[in-house]
C-alpha cells in the first residue's frame, strides 16, 4: 500500500457549508468531516444533507477524506458514508474489536478508530487487529476527562496512553494520529506537542482550526537533512549489496537492513509530500 502523508488531519463540522468549501483550498493532508461532537443533535439530519451536497463533486484534490460517524449505532451515517467518495470512516469511542467488526459489516470502507476512553486504551491492540482497520486516532481530551486527569502542557498524564496507542498501531501496521490541541493562541505549545507526538512515533496530528495546519505539516514532515542522509544510506546499501557485502558504512556508522528500511520509509513520505499539489488559498 502506498504511503500517504498524514501530517495534518483537520476536523470540519458536517453542518458548516462554508467550512466544507474552505477545506478544499487548505494545505491539509486529510479532512475528517465530523457528524459527531461538532454537530448539535438537532442539526444531524441537516448535516447529512450538507455533507452529501459538499461531496457531490470530486474537488478535494489529494486530501484524504474521512467521515466521523455519530456512533456505531447511527445507521443513517453509515448509509450516507456508503454513497460518498470517501477514503474511510472514523468511529468514535471505540472500546473493543467486536465494535469494529460490527462497523465492518455495515461499510466496505477502511476504518479509523478513536481511542478516547481508558477501556479503549487497554484494548487498543485488539481494536487494531480488527478487520478493515486503517488507523488509530488518540482522543486526548475525552481521555483526560475519563481519567480524571489534569490538563498539563507536557501531557505527562497521557504519555502512557499515547504510547499504548502507538504500540498497538505499529504492531498491526496501522497509522497512528495524535489528538487535538485546543489552545488556538498557543503556537509554541502546539509546536511542542507536535514535536512530542512525532518523537513518540505518531504520523501526524488531528486539528480543529486551519491556522494550525502549517505547524503540524512542518513538524511531522521529514527534515531535509534526514532525507538527504536517508538517500545516502539507500545508495550506500545498494553499493554494498552489489559488492556482496552484508553491511555498509555511512559517516563512520554501520548500516544494516533495518536502517535501510527506515530510510526508504522516510524517502517515500518525503516524495509523497513533494508530489502533492494543493489549490491556492
Amino acid at each position: 500500500m502506498p504511503i500517504r502523508p498524514r501530517r495534518s488531519m483537520l476536523y470540519v463540522p458536517g453542518d458548516k457549508t462554508r467550512a466544507l468549501e474552505k477545506a478544499r483550498t487548505l494545505p491539509v493532508d486529510a479532512i475528517i468531516i465530523d457528524l459527531e461532537d461538532a454537530v448539535a443533535p438537532e442539526r444531524k439530519v441537516d448535516a447529512r444533507d450538507i455533507v452529501a451536497q459538499a461531496l457531490s463533486g470530486d474537488d478535494y484534490g489529494p486530501r484524504e477524506l474521512l467521515l466521523r460517524v455519530g456512533g456505531i449505532d447511527v445507521a443513517e451515517d453509515f448509509a450516507l458514508a456508503a454513497g460518498l467518495p470517501l477514503d474511510g470512516v472514523v468511529l468514535p469511542k471505540v472500546e473493543s474489536g467486536p465494535m469494529v467488526a460490527q462497523a465492518a459489516e455495515r461499510i466496505a470502507l477502511p476504518i479509523w478508530c478513536m481511542i478516547e476512553t481508558p477501556l479503549g486504551v487497554l484494548r487498543a491492540a485488539d481494536i487494531a487487529a480488527a478487520p478493515r482497520m486503517a488507523g488509530l486516532i488518540a482522543g486526548t481530551n475525552d481521555l483526560n476527562k475519563e481519567l480524571h486527569a489534569r490538563h498539563r502542557p507536557d501531557r505527562a498524564t497521557l504519555l502512557t496512553s499515547l504510547s499504548l496507542i502507538v504500540l498497538a498501531a505499529r504492531a498491526h501496521g496501522l497509522a497512528a494520529i495524535d489528538g487535538v490541541h485546543l489552545d488556538l493562541d498557543d503556537d509554541a505549545g502546539l509546536e511542542a506537542v507536535c514535536i512530542q507526538g512525532r518523537d513518540m512515533g505518531f504520523d501526524g496530528k488531528t486539528l480543529i482550526h486551519p491556522a494550525t495546519i502549517d505547524i503540524a505539516n512542518r513538524v511531522f514532515a521529514p527534515e531535509p537533512d534526514a532525507v538527504d542522509t536517508a538517500r545516502r544510506i539507500v545508495a550506500a546499501w545498494a553499493d554494498a549489496r552489489a559488492k556482496q557485502l552484508g553491511v555498509a558504512r555511512i559517516d563512520g556508522r554501520m548500516v544494516e537492513q533495518l536502517h535501510v528500511d527506515e530510510a526508504e520509509r522516510l524517502i517515500a513520505i518525503a516524495d509523497a509530500i513533494g508530489a502533492r499539489e494543493y489549490d491556492p488559498q
